[in-house]
């Protein structure tokens, strides 16, 4: 498997796992900025791993990133219509 390092020198194996991926950006940036980051600190960040991914590995966890989304998207709209049905009763 094939490795790449965050800025601060952590390994990310490209595995295909997106939450493996998320959960080494998520300890990068709070453990660099803590609460002190911007929107330009994650965008570096994250540009420096696809930096050193190919594009067969851009767009595994592109693929990965839009399903994750579509599914957090549908579950949200389903707890809002569950919360709407929840008041109207």
């Amino acid at each position: 498997m094939r490795s790449i390092r965050t800025t601060g020198g952590a390994d990310v194996t490209l595995d295909g796992d997106l939450l493996a991926v998320l959960e080494a950006l998520y300890k990068e940036l709070n453990t660099r900025y803590a609460v002190d980051r911007t929107f330009e600190d994650t965008v570096r960040e994250v540009n420096h791993l696809l930096d050193q991914m190919t594009e067969d590995e851009r767009r595994t966890y592109l693929v990965e990133s839009l399903f994750l989304n579509t599914v957090t998207y549908e579950n949200e709209r389903l707890g809002a219509y569950m919360r709407k049905l929840t008041e109207d009763a």
